[in-house]
């Protein structure tokens, strides 16, 4: 869509108010609401803010920012009123003298998309969110109590999230979305909605819409919606299985028919890149203190760096279909992450791989986590971080990464998450007082 087009279809659905959105380097949706008579103003680039009020962007003395929409992401928000009703357009953010921002993560993302049209590759994308609805008290305060007992891809009466799933996966498809399934996940209250892969900025526009969207329906059911990792202990915590390609025109990349296992050279190395990038990248993928409360054995979740061809215990799994739909599918990443940074720290270490032809390990087809620790070193299979220092000791050393997000954004965030960890570790938790109040 053009800048004409937009107005068009602004005004000839009713939209009074355009929510201009953009993230913070933390993955936080940012928003600014203006009328539609504000709306070719924005559309033209015109629009500023003070970008010393969000974290990670500028200091107060260079606060100027601009918001420059993106027209393809115009969408009306279908739970509001048709009258006066709201729309929104995902926004870059821009220096005053008119260059991108080296810290807006979608700016990022777009840079590393460049990279890889450069070499005439694109990058396809399909995530797999997970997420918990819970009861919220009578104080509008959520609590952790589920609203359900159900199990995997269980149906009516025990799962009591449906209707609102059911609601969410409407919404979805009003705004565009091309939902492939909806389901009940393994844990008590929790749930997966799938929507089908597209390139790598449409899809990270559309995880921020989606979290988003899900939160917005679930409190018109009286529910809460979290995509936190690790809710509750004892229980499987929320990923994002991200499956990934690279198409050269209309063609799969990433498929060989002559290869044993269907795969080319190029897919192989990518698997290869995300294999070496692995213990860094957790950094920008899992990247808060509760991810690894997720990455410990027993809960599906993976914590060993391998790949395979059939099992779910590695890192990285090659789903059975072929030909246009051949994908690596990277399993550690988590709903908590920024979509932008995430999706460019994985284009980053798979062009990484191409680039050197880095061949990654024999695949593991055994089940990894039933292996013990002689059998993992014996098949060189390391660990992947357990904990959110750790990450970020590793992404330190990691030149391609810190690249890829740039100066500015690594700095930015690796304070931030010291503060972080320094706050958390400072905090008396529930396990100390239940551990040792009655024991010394």
């Amino acid at each position: 869509m053009d800048k004409k087009e937009v107005i068009a279809e602004a005004r000839e659905t009713g939209v009074k108010f355009i929510r201009l959105q953009f993230t913070d380097l933390l993955g936080v949706m940012k928003n600014v609401a203006i009328t539609i008579d504000q709306l070719e103003k924005a559309l033209d680039g015109e629009l500023m803010f003070d970008g010393s009020s969000i974290y990670g962007f500028t200091r107060i003395e260079e606060s100027d920012m601009y918001l420059r929409p993106d027209p393809n992401t115009f969408v009306v928000f279908p739970w509001r009123p048709r009258e006066g009703g709201v729309a929104r357009l995902m926004c870059d953010i821009y220096n005053p003298d008119g260059s991108p921002f080296e810290g807006c993560p979608r700016v990022v993302l777009k840079h590393q998309m460049d990279k890889a049209a450069e070499l005439g590759y694109s990058m396809q994308v399909g995530p797999e969110l997970e997420f918990f609805f819970f009861h919220i008290d009578e104080n509008n305060v959520p609590t952790l109590k589920t609203h359900d007992n159900a199990g995997y891809f269980d149906l009516s009466p025990v799962d009591l999230g449906e209707e609102a799933r059911r609601n969410i996966v409407l919404t979805l498809e009003e705004m565009g979305f091309e939902i492939e399934a909806s389901h009940h996940e393994v844990a008590p209250g929790q749930h997966e909605i799938d929507f089908k892969y597209s390139d790598a900025l449409d899809i990270a526009d559309k995880i921020v819409t989606f979290k988003f969207v899900v939160r917005t329906i679930a409190q018109r059911h009286s529910l809460h919606a979290t995509f936190m990792p690790k809710p509750v202990f004892g229980i499987n915590g929320s990923g994002m299985h991200t499956n990934q390609s690279l198409f050269k025109g209309n063609s799969n990349a990433f498929y060989d028919e002559n290869d044993p296992l269907q795969l080319s050279k190029e897919a192989y190395y990518y698997i290869g890149g995300l294999l070496k990038h692995a213990r860094a990248l957790t950094a920008i993928t899992n990247p808060t203190i509760n991810s690894y409360k997720r990455l410990v054995p027993g809960y599906e979740a993976p914590v060993y760096i391998a790949w395979s061809g059939r099992n779910r215990s590695p890192l990285i799994r090659i789903p059975a279909k072929r030909e246009q739909s051949t994908r690596v599918e990277l399993r550690n990443p988590d709903p908590s992450c920024n979509p932008y940074l995430a999706l460019a720290g994985c284009l980053a270490a798979g062009l990484d791989g191409i680039a050197n032809h880095i061949a990654p390990p024999p695949a593991c087809d055994r089940n990894i986590y039933d292996m013990t620790s002689a059998e993992l070193d014996e098949l060189h299979i390391k660990s992947m971080p357990a904990s959110l220092p750790e990450a970020y000791a590793e992404l330190s050393r990691d030149e391609v990464l810190k690249s890829a997000l740039g100066e500015h954004i690594y700095e930015k965030l690796s304070e931030a998450k010291a503060k972080e960890w320094k706050s958390y570790s400072a905090e008396v938790h529930q396990w100390e007082i239940d551990r040792y109040l009655t024991l010394f």
